[in-house]
């Protein structure tokens, strides 16, 4: 199997010849092909080489258009600071929608011509033309919680939860049709399946979640499936005590950081999806050894039991060594049942 026909021989429940390798790649990729990140988030070209090279080096089975939260707020008009080797940030203090009856005029931009948008497309085309036979092309767009965030400024939206929870309501459904359209973009652009990252909804309890986040991100996740697609939900940071409502969105993959127990993200969302990575990304990745790091994949696949993606809690740190990354694909050949 090569790592397109393994993925989907996975989303279709079926024999594998290996677990799945899918970490998230971002700086690493960048660093591994000698640029810098400011040019790797907006040149298409030097982000889909960093991706392939370190695909087809390190044996992953996935390429993505990942690099950072800005893209659509940046497309909306957000103040954007961008740095030489450091991804970009988005302005908190001069948020865009600092003040929220801006949020009535603000207009969806059209994700095939506006400048960051169209150019995660470019990214993705080029990744399908190129190694879209062998790898599976991931899509990528913000949460309702984390793009809410990125227009409203994080500290203004969490205060909102509690003073304004019309606002949120509102700011989330306009957010949820601009990032379907922008997913279904991706989907005719090439991508193979859709990610949802939404960091930001980890920093709230099963309160709020339930009846802000959770209406938002299952209307995002069932859309995604009417559209003939799968869904990978990557939420960093400590979600134990969301993960029971978590596991009701229906998304084939989810994304465990290393602050939760893979055991109990195992028995609290069930047995459908695929959980992914939980290795710790700075204590085990980066500064442990390969042998650590297959042991640490080890437990997780045993925690996780057989539906186990390889991967880490968050991203591969840029420094890691590449002896360590390698322990990745390693652990998986290690495992590979005989075709």
């Amino acid at each position: 199997m090569n790592g397109r026909e393994r993925a989907f021989a996975m989303m279709a429940g079926q024999a594998l010849d290996r677990p799945p390798l899918m970490p998230v790649n971002m700086m690493f990729a960048s660093d591994f092909i000698g640029a810098k990140y400011h040019d790797y988030v907006l040149d298409h070209r030097v982000m889909a080489e960093g991706q392939i090279r370190t695909a087809e080096h390190f044996e992953f089975d996935h390429v993505s258009c990942m690099s950072d939260p800005c893209r659509e707020a940046a497309d909306f008009g957000a103040t954007i600071r961008y740095f030489e080797n450091q991804p970009p940030a988005i302005d908190e203090e001069n948020a865009l929608l600092a003040v929220k009856e801006d949020l009535l005029h603000l207009r969806i931009p059209d994700p095939t011509v506006s400048r960051r948008m169209s150019e995660c497309l470019r990214v993705e085309r080029l990744l399908k033309d190129r190694v879209g036979r062998e790898k599976l092309v991931l899509g990528w767009v913000e949460g309702p919680c984390a793009q809410g965030a990125d227009l409203r400024g994080i500290n203004r939206l969490m205060l909102d939860f509690i003073d304004d929870p019309q606002f949120v309501h509102d700011l989330f459904a306009f957010v949820v049709p601009m990032e379907l359209q922008y997913a279904q973009a991706q989907l005719a652009a090439g991508a193979d399946q859709i990610g949802i990252g939404d960091a930001a909804a980890s920093l709230v309890g099963p309160e709020i979640y339930e009846e802000f986040i959770f209406p938002a991100e299952k209307q995002m996740v069932d859309s995604l499936h009417a559209m003939g697609t799968t869904v990978r939900m990557h939420i960093c940071g400590n979600i134990t005590q969301i993960l029971s409502q978590m596991g009701r969105l229906g998304c084939e993959i989810v994304d465990i950081d290393a602050l939760v127990p893979l055991s109990q993200a195992r028995a609290d969302l069930g047995p459908q999806p695929f959980l992914l990575g939980n290795l710790d990304t700075v204590r085990v990745l980066r500064d442990g050894t390969p042998e650590g790091i297959r042991a640490a994949i080890a437990e997780c696949h045993r925690q996780a039991g057989n539906k186990y993606i390889i991967g880490a809690g968050c991203e591969i740190p840029r420094d890691t060594p590449h002896r360590n990354v390698r322990a990745l694909a390693d652990y998986a050949h290690a495992w590979a049942k005989p075709t």
